[in-house]
């Protein structure tokens, strides 16, 4: 079923004003004057050589060239084709904007229009990007109760902004909903779930809504288990990623028994996180295997066919489905990291950085186009390996070999082409999002 559910209740001297908005804050450089009025902070990218801020870093990132932006939003988002990071900032008490930047120089890009998101104002809206059709989108979002002079019978909604890179321009699209969302973008669409078996599927181009309730999800057939603990776990090229207790499948596409990796039970596979264009899956080790009971199999798999791109042996019961191990693809897709899970994409190579008892792993936490990974050991998970906690080390996946690091060093949230992302709260609880080269 597709819809649009749209606000028709503004009236036309409000409309005008939103317009005149959004053509005087869009494709800007920014450093236009419109900032003027706009609440603090006025100046929060700086384009010096230096950053003010200087942390200890990886010595493969020069601090002495870079950006640093000051009280932001805990999320950003990177349109790696288009060469933009967005970024959330508070225009007043109740309203926010999206501003851009190049990561490569820091200077400013566009701004969206201030707007006020239904979550509660002590809070910042939700902020994803995704890509369709060539064009690259970034997505704010945010879920709550509508007030009654809106034109709907919901009691809820998701309401939507989406802008597309490129220019700037920008459409809301709001979609009724009942219970607290889960919403994602690792595919060619904006996917909203229950985390259960009902979802909507919101296409970034047109905003378009296609809702796929639970009798709808293309249930294989002899697959008993995909009735049980069934949930819509991501959107590929193909159509709907689902999955159930055990076994998992692309609605109208491919199904995970047709598809086991080599030396593995055909009926045991368990998808736990999804990247543009991969699907990360757990399998059990085939019975009568002298490591069944000791392994498992972690599998990358393409989204569009099913076909296992690389596979790894891991100690039991060391990663658990869910949301973790999250999957983080390099900003040109040629290397992936999951937890202490790595695969090189390119030379079908995949690793399981534990030792051979299953102690000491590394959680990982992002990797760079040349292969080059960041992650600790000892932390509970990549949150607290990026505040902290556990031992610093670096990887080589062209070899497979980690290093340490000095024990203060400050790892990477994120990477860009030839830039690392580093986040940092001052003794004044004000977030710093900052910017370091990579060096050569």
């Amino acid at each position: 079923m597709r819809q649009r559910v749209v606000r028709v209740s503004l009236v036309a001297g409000v409309i005008v004003l939103a317009l005149l908005l959004l053509l005087a804050t869009c494709g800007g450089s920014g450093d236009s004057k419109d900032d003027k009025g706009d609440g603090p902070p006025k100046k929060p990218v700086r384009n010096s050589a230096a950053p003010a801020t200087q942390l200890t870093v990886p010595p493969s990132y020069d601090t002495q060239h870079g950006w640093e932006i000051i009280g932001a939003s805990p999320e950003y988002a990177v349109a790696t084709a288009a060469g933009s990071l967005a970024y959330l900032q508070r225009v007043d008490e109740v309203q926010f904007r999206l501003r851009t930047l190049d990561p490569a120089t820091g200077k400013r890009g566009w701004d969206g229009a201030p707007w006020r998101p239904l979550f509660s104002p002590d809070r910042f809206p939700r902020l994803l990007s995704v890509a369709k059709g060539g064009q690259e989108y970034f997505v704010t979002w945010s879920y709550g109760k509508l007030t009654a002079d809106v034109l709907t019978h919901a009691d809820s909604i998701v309401s939507l902004d989406v802008y597309r890179v490129s220019d700037g321009s920008w459409r809301r699209v709001e979609v009724p909903w009942t219970d607290a969302p889960t919403v994602t973008a690792t595919g060619p669409g904006i996917l909203i779930t229950d985390s259960k078996a009902t979802s909507a599927v919101v296409d970034p181009a047109t905003g378009d809504v296609v809702k796929a309730p639970p009798g709808t999800l293309g249930y294989p057939k002899g697959c008993t288990e995909c009735r049980r603990l069934t949930e819509v776990r991501g959107v590929t090229d193909k159509g709907l990623l689902v999955s159930g207790a055990r076994e998992f499948w692309v609605r109208g596409g491919w199904f995970s028994r047709k598809v086991a990796p080599k030396d593995t039970e055909p009926t045991s596979g368990v998808p736990t996180s999804t990247a543009p264009g991969y699907v990360l899956a757990k399998w059990q080790r085939k019975k009568g295997a002298k490591d069944a009971a000791t392994h498992e199999v972690w599998a990358l798999h393409d989204a569009t066919t099913g076909k296992t791109v690389a596979q790894v042996r891991c100690r039991k019961p060391a990663i658990a489905p869910g949301t973790d191990p999250r999957l983080v693809a390099s900003p040109n897709g040629r290397y992936l990291i999951a937890g202490r899970l790595a695969f090189a994409v390119e030379t079908k190579t995949a690793y399981c950085f534990e030792e051979s008892d299953g102690t000491k792993p590394l959680t990982l936490t992002t990797v760079t186009d040349q292969g080059t990974a960041y992650g600790a050991t000892g932390a509970r998970s990549a949150a607290d390996a990026l505040t902290g906690g556990g031992s610093p080390v670096t990887v080589d996946l062209t070899a497979g070999t980690p290093k340490p690091l000095a024990p203060n060093v400050r790892l990477p949230s994120g990477e860009t082409t030839g830039v690392g992302l580093f986040r940092w709260t001052d003794t004044n609880d004000t977030l710093h999002l900052i910017g370091y080269a990579q060096r050569g």
